[in-house]
């Protein structure tokens, strides 16, 4: 199994910044973490970026500027650098991550990390 832990979340006001987390553990397995989504109350879950293994990226519209996302692949972790956090930007963001073994891929999600931006 893999464990997704999404940490750095909190209150925030509107133009602060915070910076997420997303640590992947599963010692037989091929650890490729991908995007960060977000689903705030009443809304659909929706991409706000993605990262691929050779490190191109890429960004919602609505946080293109704003949002830098990142990875350390020696460490499994990802990250999301979000400056000048806008209201809109509240809920609940989560990690998704792929992993190999045997030759065959599986998807995880974390719990997710709570974003709430006041205006």
């Amino acid at each position: 199994q893999v464990q997704v832990v999404e940490s750095g979340g909190g209150l925030v006001q509107a133009g602060g910044s915070l910076r997420l987390s997303c640590a992947a553990a599963g010692s037989t397995f091929t650890i490729n973490p991908t995007a960060w989504y977000r689903q705030a109350p009443g809304k659909q879950r929706e991409m706000v970026a993605t990262i691929s293994s050779d490190g191109s990226t890429s960004y919602a519209d609505s946080v293109k500027g704003r949002f830098t996302i990142s990875r350390d692949n020696a460490k499994n972790t990802m990250y999301l650098q979000m400056n000048s956090l806008k209201p809109e930007d509240t809920g609940d963001y989560l990690c998704y991550v792929r992993a190999g073994r045997d030759g065959r891929w599986y998807q995880y999600w974390g719990q997710g990390t709570q974003v709430t931006v006041s205006s």
